[in-house]
């Protein structure tokens, strides 16, 4: 991992993404919790005020990467970061902001997927909601089944000649289908995805299968979302237990978690953050940053109390020690054709 020469004030060790010159801070601030309208609201309904105090809070922590979606809340998501942004005077060229593509928009059969008609519908009203002229990285959410995949990545680049973007990701693929992508792109001279957002935590280790390896391949930044699991591995559940009420996990029953392996995971983390004096959630972000394939993680918060726990996970190094200690409680079953790999490798020394 690259690391950039940091002021002297500035808290962050920002990182490169993927194989590019841009410096993104280890800790993205996701906005899920922003707006409060349709299916989103069980997420999270935080208005203008404290948006505005979230982005300060980040800013001021050095984080430079925000990442928000078309789909949250309806568009509204987008439009509090853009309106907080403005009255923030946060200069633009200072942030790296991050949108995606995908979701359904609208009422008409044309309203979503990764179709060139949505894509450049969908870029400008991005843009419009964020107030900005460009988007730092544009991600395509999710797959779509109908469209092709060429059709995709051409539209993609024609947003990216157009100034509209700069950079290109993918989110919720499977490796084939990004490899697929690539290879599309390096074949037609089209511009590549830069980076993969995907879910990934202690609990959560299913990446490290297929896509954190293409990723070191092919020099691809991961960015984490849900590195808490939905809230599951905060340390407010219990193994045999009710969720506390009012979580987001007790509304909202995901990502899909192997609950034991979690609270195995828990189990283990509890007292090596009494040790930190911490919290059990900053153990569970500082391990996942401490993943050598992990750009940045996303994190989202309901209240600032939970950000500034958050956010201090920047500052929380896990001992050699703790680190392999919540690897092997956390460590995925061997699975074929990984076992073989392993053992073929292992013979050519």
């Amino acid at each position: 991992m690259l690391w950039a020469p940091q002021p002297r004030e500035d808290p962050m060790q920002y990182r490169l993404l993927g194989r590019t010159g841009l410096y993104v801070s280890p800790i993205c601030l996701g906005t899920m919790t922003y707006g409060g309208k349709g299916f989103w609201e069980v997420i999270g309904q935080l208005q203008i005020d404290a948006v505005k105090d979230q982005l300060a809070a980040a800013r001021d922590a050095g984080v430079n990467f925000i990442d928000t979606a078309n789909i949250y809340h309806e568009g509204l998501s987008e439009a509090l970061v853009g309106q907080a942004l403005k009255e923030l005077a946060w200069p633009r060229h200072e942030l790296v902001l991050a949108t995606k593509v995908r979701g359904r928009m609208g009422a008409g059969p044309n309203d979503l997927g990764l179709t060139r008609k949505h894509i450049f519908d969908q870029i400008d009203a991005s843009l419009r909601r964020l107030g900005t002229d460009y988007v730092d990285l544009y991600q395509i959410h999710g797959v779509d089944p109908v469209t092709p995949i060429e059709e995709t990545m051409r539209a993609l680049d024609d947003v990216v000649r157009a100034g509209k973007v700069r950079y290109l990701g993918v989110s919720n693929h499977a490796a084939w289908q990004i490899m697929k992508a690539l290879g599309i792109s390096e074949r037609e001279r089209y511009d590549r995805f830069r980076s993969i957002q995907a879910y990934y935590s202690i609990a959560g280790r299913d990446l490290e299968r297929e896509i954190v390896p293409l990723a070191q391949s092919e020099g691809l930044g991961i960015l984490a979302w849900s590195p808490l699991a939905g809230g599951l591995l905060s340390g407010k559940f219990e193994r045999d237990a009710e969720g506390p009420a009012g979580t987001r996990r007790a509304a909202f029953d995901f990502p899909p978690v192997d609950r034991p392996r979690a609270f195995d995971c828990v189990d283990a983390m509890r007292p090596i953050a009494a040790a930190h004096g911490c919290s059990v959630a900053r153990v569970a972000l500082a391990w996942t940053l401490q993943q050598p394939a992990i750009t940045s993680i996303i994190i989202g918060a309901r209240t600032r109390a939970q950000l500034d726990d958050n956010l201090a996970a920047a500052d929380l190094t896990l001992t050699p020690d703790e680190l392999a200690t919540l690897d092997a409680v956390s460590g995925l079953p061997a699975e074929y054709p990984g076992w073989m790999i392993q053992r073929q490798t292992s013979d050519r020394g």
